[in-house]
């Protein structure tokens, strides 16, 4: 298989896997692999993970997008908790690690392109994400109230109002508030439950929205 063969079949991909390539090519897996390590020496080719690539930028038609990354890397997934209350503007930083919610086994994967880290939560808890536009391409993100949620949940420890406060919230008009105690109730904890307590009597609702006390 010869290199500008690769950049035509997956130069407009956001990445690219072994299965697709045996489909693509007549060529079997082990000669594949062989080729993909030796395109990775000469920095053709760039490894996110055990079988799946990416092009270097010389050859890639499309930008890199690492939130359609994290999405693609391992799925199902959605992402949320810092990143997406990030993204929300929920919180004054915008965090470059991508923090994932999956209904798989966790998983973390750090590449040349990004920190991609995936928090595992029961099926019965794997919803409230919505597809988002992030740079012209679709991305599944968690609701803003799921965001809170998930991150709430998968945090140990007590989310005391001196907890809460130190997170810096802002924006809150963001959240609903009947849609929190909607999806905190499915979580069926009480620690969750207190947390939202605490963080709604944070806020106090006006008639144009929520703004932090």
């Amino acid at each position: 298989m010869k290199f500008e063969s690769l950049v035509e079949v997956v130069g407009g991909l956001a990445c690219f896997d072994m299965p697709l390539l045996v489909q693509a090519f007549t060529v079997k897996r082990p000669a594949l692999r062989v080729q993909l390590s030796r395109w990775m020496e000469s920095g053709k080719v760039i490894g996110l993970r055990r079988g799946v690539y990416l092009l270097a930028p010389a050859y890639r038609r499309v930008p890199v997008n690492t939130a359609v990354l994290a999405n693609q890397l391992y799925s199902p997934s959605y992402l949320s908790g810092l990143w997406a209350m990030g993204y929300y503007d929920i919180i004054p930083e915008h965090v470059v690690w991508l923090t994932s919610v999956t209904s798989r086994v966790p998983r973390h994967f750090e590449n040349p392109v990004g920190v991609f880290d995936y928090r595992n939560v029961k099926q019965s808890f794997f919803f409230g994400y919505g597809t988002k536009k992030i740079g012209n391409q679709e991305v599944l993100v968690a609701d803003p109230e799921k965001a809170l949620l998930d991150y709430w949940h998968l945090t140990s420890g007590e989310w005391t109002t001196t907890r809460l406060k130190e997170m810096r919230f802002q924006h809150v008009d963001l959240i609903s508030g009947e849609r929190l105690k909607d999806y905190g109730l499915r979580f069926k904890s009480l620690r969750l439950n207190r947390t939202i307590e605490r963080w709604l009597k944070l806020v106090v609702q006006e008639s144009e929205g929520w703004v932090t006390v």
